[in-house]
């Protein structure tokens, strides 16, 4: 039988790979948004065919990045509502470990602070 912790903790690797690739996209993404409009900007004031249809390929492929981050946005707001769920359970299931590691943190940071 897999304990409560053990499905936590394999849930909590499973995010950690999951966050790793998605934030690699994300960045991937954004490069590409940044290169798209420098490339327009770039090729802004050349005319002819060929120039005018790169630049209509650039702008869809551009819309399709938007997307995805729009996406991507999305997605960070659902894993941020389920990560505040699950804090939140566990404050309400561990109350004493909570004000104890939270004492704990207060006391480090004020040895911190007091050391400076």
């Amino acid at each position: 039988m897999v304990t409560r912790s053990g499905r936590q903790d394999s849930l909590a690797t499973t995010a950690w790979v999951n966050r790793s690739a998605f934030k690699e996209k994300l960045i991937e993404d954004l490069r590409l948004v940044v290169d798209a409009e420098e490339l327009l900007r770039a090729t802004a004031n050349q005319a002819g065919e060929g120039a005018a249809a790169a630049r209509a390929r650039i702008q869809e492929s551009l819309q399709v990045v938007k997307e995805h981050l729009v996406t991507a946005e999305t997605a960070v707001i659902e894993r941020t509502r389920q990560a505040a769920k699950a804090t939140d359970e566990y404050v309400h299931e561990n109350p004493w470990k909570v004000i104890g590691i939270s004492a704990l943190a207060g006391a480090v940071v004020g040895i911190l602070i007091a050391r400076r």
